[in-house]
């Protein structure tokens, strides 16, 4: 570079990329992978799979990833394609895996309008195994991962604040209706509290008052019925006492002492706590079903009074006392009928997921597919690696379905070891980077996503590339985002994660009609020829720079020649094919 005057010089040609620096190009994302070891995934939105797995095998994609999101397109797929797809990967040496539809593996409502029952949850199982089925059919040389989605429920969300991850919003469930309520973190004016500013409640201590105050207007519905029946007695006691009385010496009531709209009021009376009996006893199953274990201890203790009280005196009046002191017992206790959704979807989605695995054991043993659980982005359960406490992360759904797996494979006669071994290889995860990388918009940065690789590492069978800006799942090629690639991919690689990349780049591929694979051997930085080692694909557009740029031939043809092109043309003395120099490089005598 020259300067003359007030003017700059700069080089008229800037010179290729040198294969010894790895990191050129704009969409390089820093990490290197073997082109491969990447692959991509066929169109989500038909049933013609072979056609496209065909197209992907034309284009020299190694791993592929077949799937349909639809359930009801999924089916339209005939059992002999699978086998079909087998032969064309067997001949081609394409490796594939398989995107499972859409199906909520818990069996709950996403919309809240019906209770839970587990007939939902057998029937996302038995399509599950359906598809396990069917993906076996394909006859891989290796186990098949199939990723299913971990939830299509709404769920937690995260938000990093000053003092680092915290719950921002909580989506909660009634165990038994179903309902879902949304609870956010808010500010009030609280009682007995400094009224010149507003307190903060968490979405936690949201959930506390929620359960607190469903409890107690549970509880105010019998303290209705028993105070309508304590005022009546207290009306008609006298003629309470005698009816009493004469029933228990087995004597005959004379009607013509006792008033006939006090034997009415008398007889109100014990309807009303008829009802409170009723409706207490159904409170009670409720607070020992859904109590803690210290819950259901001083329930144990409440029973056994309650009991007492009942054997001591059968009067109406006593019955009353009884009652009375059961509904006090009863207030001492808070059970939990809304939960986080995450809480209670562990229980029922674990079910499901240990069952399908442990049935494709059962009928393929060392040939059975790897169920690979995605974690999903934030606004959705099982967004965060392990969660906190009481809202389960992606981590705790893996670890749980491997337990039950265990459990039920020792009661089938296999032996703790073997079935361990087995939940390992056979239950983990899917990591999709883009659905990580959506945490941005709720303050996570990169350092703060690689904690996260870090805690889930451990459970990872397979990986989805994608790349967005942080805010929605654009399914952007990788390098064309912001999403961290290479302290992703390095935390994997230090923790010895081997597993298949797909690349879903499908919202390239849908707006801009092109293939996303070029680019994606460009951001991956994949070696361009196969013994994986430099030039690498991000250095393409460097290496096919010349002299040309605009300006002419503006240097020798010698000059050109020597450091514009390979090896072969530099000196005989050098290691290349040109003469000799002899007084200069160019004059084609030897070299002084």
């Amino acid at each position: 570079m020259g300067k003359e005057g007030k003017y700059i010089i700069g080089d008229l040609y800037q010179g290729g990329y040198s294969s010894l620096k790895h990191n050129s190009g704009e969409t390089f994302t820093g990490y290197h992978l073997p082109a491969g070891s990447i692959g991509a995934p066929t169109k989500p939105d038909t049933a013609n799979q072979i056609q496209q797995i065909n197209q992907l095998i034309n284009q020299g994609i190694i791993p592929i990833e077949a799937g349909v999101l639809s359930p009801e397109i999924f089916d339209q797929i005939p059992k002999q394609h699978f086998k079909e797809i087998g032969r064309m990967a067997g001949v081609t040496g394409a490796k594939l895996s398989v995107h499972a539809p859409l199906i909520e593996p818990s069996g709950i409502d996403p919309e809240g309008r019906r209770p839970w029952d587990n007939t939902y949850r057998t029937m996302a199982e038995t399509q599950l195994n359906d598809m396990v089925e069917k993906v076996h059919d394909i006859k891989s040389q290796e186990p098949i991962p199939i990723t299913i989605h971990s939830s299509g429920l709404p769920g937690t969300e995260y938000a990093m604040g000053k003092g680092g991850k915290e719950v921002g919003r909580i989506i909660a469930i009634n165990k038994e209706s179903g309902k879902l309520i949304p609870l956010e973190k808010e500010e009030r004016y609280l009682p007995g509290g400094d009224l010149t500013k507003l307190e903060k409640v968490n979405a936690k201590e949201e959930l506390k008052m929620l359960n607190d105050s469903e409890w107690r207007n549970s509880l105010s519905q019998v303290i209705y019925y028993k105070e309508n029946a304590d005022r009546i007695l207290s009306e008609v006691k006298p003629y309470f006492h005698y009816i009493e009385d004469k029933k228990s010496k087995g004597e005959e009531i004379d009607k013509s002492v006792i008033d006939s709209e006090a034997m009415k009021r008398a007889e109100n009376a014990r309807l009303y706590l008829e009802d409170a009996h009723k409706y207490l006893n159904g409170l009670f199953s409720k607070a020992y079903k859904y109590g803690n274990e210290e819950e259901k201890k001083h329930l144990m203790e409440v029973s056994d009074n309650f009991r007492k009280d009942l054997g001591k005196n059968k009067t109406t009046i006593g019955i009353s006392n009884a009652l009375q002191t059961l509904i006090g017992g009863m207030s001492q206790v808070s059970p939990e009928m809304y939960v986080p959704i995450e809480k209670f979807a562990l229980e029922k989605s674990s079910e499901t997921f240990s069952n399908v695995a442990l049935n494709a054991y059962s009928k393929y043993k060392d040939e059975a597919p790897m169920i690979c659980i995605e974690n999903m982005y934030p606004g959705m359960a099982f967004n965060a690696a392990t969660g906190e406490q009481d809202i389960p992360g992606i981590g705790n759904l893996v670890l749980e379905s491997r337990k039950k797996f265990v459990e039920k494979a020792v009661e089938k006669g296999i032996s703790e070891n073997e079935a361990k071994k087995q939940a390992e290889r056979l239950i983990g995860m899917t990591l999709d980077t883009g659905h990580l990388n959506i945490s941005k918009k709720k303050g996570f940065e990169d350092k703060d996503l690689k904690k996260e690789v870090e805690e889930i590492s451990k459970y990872v069978k397979h990986v989805h590339l994608s790349d967005n800006f942080g805010y929605s799942d654009s399914h952007l090629p990788a390098g064309m985002g912001n999403a961290p690639f290479k302290n992703i991919l390095e935390e994997l690689e230090k923790k010895g994660v081997k597993s298949r990349k797909i690349a879903e780049a499908g919202g390239f591929a849908q707006h801009f009609g092109t293939s996303p694979y070029p680019i994606l051997l460009e951001s991956m930085g994949s070696p361009i020829y196969s013994m994986q080692m430099a030039p690498y694909w991000n250095q393409s557009l460097g290496l096919q720079q010349g002299y040309f740029s605009g300006y002419g031939q503006v240097l020798p043809q010698g000059n050109y020649e020597t450091f514009g092109a390979g090896f072969s043309n530099l000196p005989a003395e050098l290691g290349g094919q040109r003469g000799g120099a002899g007084g200069s490089r160019m004059s084609g005598k030897p070299m002084e």
